[in-house]
C-alpha cells in the first residue's frame, strides 16, 4: 500500500477518547498514524460534571489527564483547538497548525442550543466543562457572600435553572443539596433562598417514565426546589428571567441546562445538518465523505422507529467503540459493521444517595438507584482506564 493512512480524531469526549483507546488496543505497530486533538490536556466526565457545578465533589473528580489514558508510542496527542475543517482537501486547520487526514472521526462535542431566547448566551452560565462548573461553583458561593453585605438584594439567593433535563435535574439535587451548608457557612436563613427549575415541557425529564419523573419531582420539592412546568422562557435579563406569561423572577444566577445543539463548524465545512448535527449513515459516517466519521452530540442517530436517540455518553461510547472497529475494518479492507444502539438503562441522581433509573423493565428509585449509577461511572472508568483508574476515582 506504501504510505500509512492517517487517522485523525477530533475532540477527547467520550466518543474521540473512547475510538483512540481501542485504536491502539486494535492496531498493529505501523498499521495507521493515529492522532487526537483536543483543546485541553485531559477528558471530562460530563456525566458528573453537576456536582462540581454547585459545589457537592471537587472538579479534579471530573477530570482524567489524556496522557494517562493513551499509549504516546501509539498516539499522538495534540493540544490545540480546531478553527476550520477543510473536508475537501482532508485537511483540519488547528490554531497553530494544519493536519492532513486519510480518516477524519469529528468528536468536537455540541454548544448550548438557547432555541432563539434573547439574552441566554449573554446572561446564563452553562454546565458544559471543567472551566464553566468551576465559574458556576465560585459565582454561587459570591452570591451568598454578597447577600450578607447587601441584605435587601434577596436576588443574590435565587437560582434559576432553565430545563429540567438530566442535566438540570440532576444539578438542581445537588444545589439543594449544597445550600444548607452554604446558609450555614455565611450564616444566612434558609428560608430566604429560592430555587426554581422552569420548563417549557409539560413534564421534567421529557421522554422519561412518569412514575419516575413523579417521584424525582417529590424528592426535589422536598429539598426546596420550585418547579415551574410547560413555562417558557422567553427572555434572559441580566436581573433575571421573564417568562412566556408574563412572571418577571429576578435573578442573579441563571444557569441554562435547556439543550445542546451541535458543533458550528460542521455546518461550516459544508455538511448538511440539523441544529449543528450530522444525521449519519449506518457506520456513523457523515453522507458526503465515507472516510469522515461523527460521533457523539455532533452527531444524529436515527432509532428504529425514526426518531433520533437523545445524545448521551451511553451513546457516545457505544459509537467510539464501533468508529475504532469500522476504522480497523476500512484500513484492512474488512466489511464494516452497522451501528445498533443498545440502551443498557438511564438513571438520574437527585442528589446525596437518591436517584431514580429505568434499567430494562426494572424501575429503581432512592438508594438502589443512587447505587446504579455509581457503577454505570466505575464500569465506564474501568473501560477507559481499568482498574488503576477505578481505584484512584472510584469515589465517584
Amino acid at each position: 500500500m506504501g504510505r500509512i493512512p492517517r487517522i485523525v480524531i477530533l475532540g477527547a469526549g467520550y466518543g474521540g477518547i473512547v475510538t483512540a483507546i481501542r485504536l491502539q488496543k486494535d492496531l498493529n505497530y505501523n498499521e495507521a498514524d493515529v492522532t487526537l486533538v483536543n483543546k485541553h490536556d485531559y477528558h471530562y466526565i460530563t456525566t458528573h460534571l453537576h456536582m462540581p457545578a454547585a459545589g457537592t465533589d471537587k472538579p479534579e473528580n471530573a477530570r482524567v489527564e489524556i496522557s494517562k489514558l493513551i499509549d504516546e508510542y501509539k498516539i499522538d496527542f495534540v493540544k490545540s483547538t480546531v478553527t476550520e475543517l477543510k473536508l475537501n482537501e482532508q485537511k483540519v486547520v488547528l490554531e497553530d497548525s494544519t493536519l492532513s487526514y486519510d480518516y477524519l472521526i469529528i468528536g468536537l462535542g455540541g454548544e448550548p442550543e438557547t432555541f432563539g431566547v434573547p439574552g441566554l448566551l449573554q446572561n446564563a452560565l452553562n454546565i458544559r466543562s471543567i472551566n464553566s462548573v468551576r465559574l458556576i461553583r465560585e459565582h454561587i458561593e459570591y452570591q451568598f457572600a454578597k447577600y450578607k453585605r447587601e441584605p435587601h438584594r434577596t436576588d443574590y439567593l435565587t437560582f434559576i435553572v432553565g430545563g429540567a433535563g438530566f442535566t438540570g435535574i440532576e444539578f438542581v439535587g445537588e444545589l439543594a443539596d449544597r445550600v444548607p451548608k452554604l446558609c450555614k457557612e455565611f450564616d444566612v436563613n434558609p428560608e430566604l433562598v429560592k430555587i426554581y427549575n422552569i420548563e417549557a415541557a409539560p413534564t421534567a425529564l421529557p421522554g422519561f417514565d412518569p412514575q419516575l419523573v413523579e417521584y424525582a419531582i417529590q424528592v426535589l420539592e422536598e429539598k426546596g426546589v420550585t418547579f415551574k412546568l410547560a413555562t417558557a422562557i422567553k427572555e434572559c435579563t441580566p436581573e433575571g428571567v421573564v417568562l412566556a406569561t408574563g412572571e418577571e423572577i429576578r435573578s442573579a444566577t441563571v444557569i441554562w441546562t435547556g439543550g445542546i445543539r451541535g458543533n458550528h463548524m460542521l455546518e461550516e465545512a459544508g455538511l448538511e445538518t440539523i441544529r449543528g448535527r450530522v444525521v449519519v449513515d449506518d457506520y456513523l459516517r457523515t453522507p458526503e465523505y465515507d472516510n469522515v466519521f461523527v460521533l457523539g452530540d455532533c452527531s444524529m442517530v436515527m432509532s428504529p422507529e425514526g426518531r433520533p436517540y437523545p445524545p448521551t455518553a451511553q451513546i457516545a461510547t457505544q459509537q467510539g467503540e464501533l468508529c475504532s472497529y469500522n476504522l480497523v475494518a476500512s484500513i484492512r479492507n474488512a466489511p464494516l459493521k452497522k451501528f445498533s444502539f443498545h440502551n443498557r438503562g438511564v438513571v438520574a441522581s437527585l442528589g446525596r444517595r437518591q436517584a431514580i433509573g429505568l434499567v430494562g423493565n426494572h424501575k429503581l428509585t432512592g438508594r438502589k438507584a443512587a447505587w446504579m449509577k455509581k457503577m454505570i461511572d466505575l464500569r465506564y472508568l474501568y473501560m477507559i482506564g481499568g482498574i488503576p483508574l477505578v481505584v484512584k476515582k472510584g469515589k465517584l
